[in-house]
């Protein structure tokens, strides 16, 4: 492990070489330091690979490269999409297959607009969900919620010549080889054993398949029309006449498919080894058959039509190995295998398979819905506050290029943040909450008035940076930091009375609160203070000057308002422990030091006293997946690693990972990644510790059962 001594070197220049020594010494001989031997990243992989061999809808497997990903059952393709239908859906997304509804009635987004006042001597328009305003409105709402939505781009299954249910589905063995990147499905149906490899191409948005059958096998391919609701898999199949599947060309080996849904147009391109038959079943069903015992083929969806062949299966198969053999051998790993603790094991498998999930879920060219590219919630759409707990563990396990690839998409959302801000007569620029990959804001009456994700362009930016401080990455993102903390300092209004600076109209988040009334929630204040903080770093970093008016605001941001030796969910809460309302959601008042370093703004005893507080009487039944990693990261910080490793496996329903790796939350969210992402974040925040922490391991208890070997991680700031 003496690349976990490099990394702390190079990150501590300037330690005292006491303290250096110490470090050095606790690293070889303390309670979870790691032995002189690195990491057999293989054996590591290899051991938590999922294996699946009852039928279980909840254990649905996926292939994906980040940009596309397919979701499959048992049979290694998607041959049961309506049994998966309310378990883990068998979806197949990208990050640029979208749909809207026809807008015949010519709704406007400036329909869905509301004035509100929050004294600060002008009104200010936010696009929302209003009760009580006109049934136009509403409507207009409506539409904009649920326009655009992702689209389900394609079901692929195999096809049988009888009627197959699943009671005549037997001896099941799936396995997804996380090494190599491919799903191994084998089973029997009425005798007839069946072989199954799924593959998805690391760089294209195209899976291929290799089947074996004595019973000559044949393979589906049908198409939905979208549904456009909050949540499902995307699949109405009652609509046949609304869309259309045609096909462009074909020859003995080919097929290029043109689908057309409203204005909606992309390709479905399928080649074949070998000699096989495709034909149209029905409108918008097709299938491909073979006379053979094998049946081979690739399968690509586009937004234009290819010109060039597509890989073949065993192309496919070798590019999908070296990339995943190259993912997981880069980056940074952490093996729990010599701990003693029981629970270590599972902590292992949620770490491991968390990494596969994000990376073919999570790191494409656009922010990530909840769920990923498995099926949709909040319409397809992607959620602004939720990117740092999807992709702030990409940079710190050494994998930046991966959080870069998604940040770029800040640039093109710009003109559209500016536009929002400049209407509700702010600087800069706001970030919208949920959205598309347009940018545009979705109306809500809950997220139109969310801030905390305003700072985390800053904040990922910074990681970023520290992996590569060059001019490069300051020339990339410096203007859009520039314009994220003018917005941030125009938004806080000066109390005269008090002479210090509040947050107020808005809705912190723990998302139970009136915009009308509430102001200066913790997790807001501590996060404008540090990133402002970090905005001034990087106004150095590109020979500017530090911005004055931003200093005034750091130095008299309101500090976090407490009572009974606790802090309160907002200072506009002061019945907060006597209130059962503000006792479930999110507990973000411990966010304010876990997920951000120390400041001025709180007392480390009062938050300790808070993070017990929280422990024994939060409503554990209403809270997130991702609100177990936050507490873990409070845990740690204020030096009590016991709960820290307790809140990750601490045992409720939304802390549930299921076979896959999935997060599960409850029969609607029945894989939440957030909660992943949180999970990789804390895990590397508990070895690699912090900015100014001088113990290793330090999420990690000190007593012998907690041997955590870890390499190429990096500390949180």
């Amino acid at each position: 492990m003496l690349i976990v001594i490099k990394t702390r070197i190079k990150r501590r220049r300037h330690l005292h070489p006491v303290r250096f020594l110490f470090l050095f010494i606790l690293f070889f001989i303390g309670g979870t330091s790691c032995k002189q031997n690195s990491i057999d990243r293989e054996a590591l992989v290899t051991r938590n690979s999922p294996k699946v061999t009852t039928i279980d809808t909840l254990s649905s497997l996926s292939v994906g490269n980040g940009e596309f990903a397919m979701t499959v059952d048992f049979t290694g393709l998607q041959t049961f999409p309506e049994q998966y239908k309310n378990g883990v859906p068998l979806g197949t997304q990208s990050q640029w297959g979208w749909h809207s509804f026809p807008n015949p009635n010519h709704y406007k987004r400036e329909e869905t607009l509301k004035n509100f006042d929050f004294g600060r001597g002008r009104l200010e328009p936010y696009a929302v969900q209003d009760k009580d305003t006109d049934q136009r409105n509403k409507d207009a709402v409506n539409w904009f919620r649920s326009n655009p939505h992702r689209l389900h781009l394609g079901m692929i299954g195999l096809e049988w010549n009888e009627n197959v249910q699943l009671a005549d589905i037997k001896n099941l063995n799936q396995k997804l080889d996380l090494w190599n990147g491919f799903i191994h499905s084998n089973f029997t149906v009425k005798n007839d054993s069946v072989d199954v490899l799924t593959v998805c191409h690391p760089q294209k948005d195209l899976v291929s398949a290799k089947i074996s059958s004595i019973r000559h096998p044949a393979v589906q391919f049908h198409f939905a029309y979208p549904t456009g609701a909050f949540e499902d898999d995307g699949c109405d199949w009652t609509k046949n006449e609304l869309h259309s599947a045609t096909v462009m060309n074909q020859n003995e080996h080919s097929v290029t498919l043109e689908r057309k849904i409203d204005a909606t147009v992309y390709y479905v391109t399928i080649e074949w080894e070998g000699q096989a038959n495709f034909t149209e079943k029905e409108k918008n069903y097709f299938v491909l058959s073979t006379a053979n015992k094998d049946l081979t083929f690739s399968c690509s969806f586009t937004e234009q039509a290819l010109r060039e062949p597509l890989p073949n299966f065993s192309e496919t198969k070798q590019a999908a190995r070296v990339y995943w053999n190259s993912y997981w051998k880069k980056g940074a790993a952490v093996d729990f295998s010599d701990c003693k603790d029981p629970r270590a094991k599972e902590l292992e498998r949620r770490v491991v398979l968390s990494q596969y999930l994000l990376a073919i879920q999570c790191a494409g060219s656009t922010p990530p819905q909840e769920t990923g590219l498995t099926y949709n919630s909040w319409f397809g759409k992607f959620h602004l506050e939720m990117i740092w707990w999807h992709q702030a563990q990409f940079a710190l396990w050494g994998r930046p290029e991966l959080l870069d690839r998604t940040l770029s998409w800040y640039h093109k959302a710009y003109p559209v943040a500016k536009a929002i801000a400049e209407r509700q007569g702010f600087d800069g620029v706001r970030w919208m909450k949920m959205t598309d990959p347009s940018g545009m804001e979705a109306p809500s009456s809950i997220g139109s008035f969310l801030i905390w994700q305003q700072p985390h362009l800053i904040y990922l930016a910074e990681l970023l940076y520290r992996q590569n401080p060059s001019q490069e990455i300051v020339d990339k993102y410096s203007d859009l930091i520039e314009e994220t903390a003018e917005f941030m300092h125009s938004f806080a209004t000066y109390d005269e009375n008090n002479r210090r600076y509040i947050l107020k109209g808005i809705i912190p988040a723990q998302e139970k609160f009136d915009p009308q009334n509430t102001f200066n929630p913790p997790l807001e204040l501590s996060y404008w203070h540090c990133a402002l903080m970090m905005a001034q770093k990087w106004r150095e970093r590109a020979g500017k000057a530090r911005n004055s008016a931003w200093d005034d605001l750091i130095e008299n941001l309101s500090p976090l308002a407490e009572k009974d030796g606790l802090y309160l969910a907002a200072e506009s809460a002061p019945d907060t422990y006597q209130n059962i309302l503000y006792q479930s959601d999110h507990p973000a008042v411990l966010g304010a030091y876990g997920m951000l370093p120390d400041s001025k703004q709180f007392n480390k005893e009062t938050m300790k006293n808070t993070l017990h507080w929280v422990w024994a009487n939060w409503n554990w039944d209403q809270t997130w997946g991702w609100d177990y990693p936050m507490i873990a990261m409070n845990a740690a910080r204020l030096g009590e690693p016991e709960k820290a490793i307790e809140a990750l496996l601490m045992d409720q329903r939304t802390n549930t990972y299921l076979v896959n790796g999935h997060n599960y939350q409850d029969k609607q969210l029945r894989i939440y990644l957030p909660g992943n992402g949180g999970l990789l974040t804390a895990i590397a925040m508990m070895c690699a510790g912090w900015d100014g922490c001088e113990v290793v391991n330090p999420g990690f208890p000190k007593d012998g059962n907690w041997q955590v070997k870890w390499e190429g991680l990096f500390p949180i700031p």
